[in-house]
């Protein structure tokens, strides 16, 4: 079969805490792995052709989480995006964050402005790691940025169609096309609720420390066995009068 690869793919990053349990390790070092698999991920996804990559990395609800395992990730999050995301900048892979940036530790805030700013003329590919990020957030803000553009005059009502939203969302993302999730989890969780309409949807119960270059291969694949109609006739369809 010659595979074609989606040009947005998105991945919610699912299972780290089972996959420690399940090994007898702390919870926290299941994230810690996760990001290490992700390290290795994004440039072998880009380099394959998809043009955009979009990973759920930490939720709007991730804040009710215990103190002590919200500050770990706020750490891994800093020494990621300070150090080791370099190998990503090397691959000519751009770096963007979607979500709000209230309630983030002002360290986190720094290291993500940096890593933008050194990788915002790569022209490889685009990832997109959402970060206190909800899906109803993103709408609701975008929103409030058109009735903002409407009583300044910018923006007529007439002007407003389904395209128009994504000029308005955290950053102008084309639709997403292929949705994993990893760990056996059926739900979309919030995420990227707009951009998801129209994609195909992969569940699958590897936990995401595991979910590694053979298995994004396997979800590739099923995504190519796909019929992608988007409300019209099956492509094998002959019309008919």
């Amino acid at each position: 079969m010659n595979m074609q690869y989606p040009n947005h793919v998105a991945i919610i990053l699912d299972g780290n805490r089972r996959w420690a349990k399940k090994r007898n390790l702390p919870t926290l070092l299941g994230h810690k792995e996760g990001l290490k698999n992700i390290q290795n991920l994004v440039p072998y996804i880009i380099n394959k052709g998809v043009k955009y990559l979009s990973v759920f990395a930490f939720s709007t609800e991730n804040f009710k989480r215990s103190a002590e395992e919200v500050n770990y990730l706020m750490d891994l999050f800093v020494n990621w995006f300070n150090k080791e995301m370099k190998k990503i900048h090397k691959e000519n892979i751009k770096i963007i964050f979607s979500g709000r940036r209230e309630n983030l530790r002002e360290d986190v805030k720094q290291a993500m402005d940096k890593i933008t700013s050194e990788t915002a003329h790569n022209t490889k590919g685009i990832f997109n790691v959402c970060l206190n990020y909800g899906g109803q957030q993103e709408i609701v803000d975008a929103t409030k940025k058109i009735i903002k553009d409407y009583e300044k005059g910018l923006i007529k009502i007439a002007d407003l169609n389904e395209n128009t939203m994504y000029k308005y969302m955290y950053n102008e993302l084309p639709p997403i096309d292929f949705l994993i999730r990893t760990s056996g989890e059926e739900r979309i969780s919030n995420f990227m609720m707009y951009e998801l309409s129209y994609a195909e949807l992969y569940f699958t119960p590897v936990l995401f420390p595991d979910f590694n270059e053979v298995e994004f291969e396997k979800a590739i694949t099923e995504y190519n066995k796909r019929n992608r109609r988007f409300g019209g006739n099956d492509k094998n369809e002959t019309k008919s009068n």
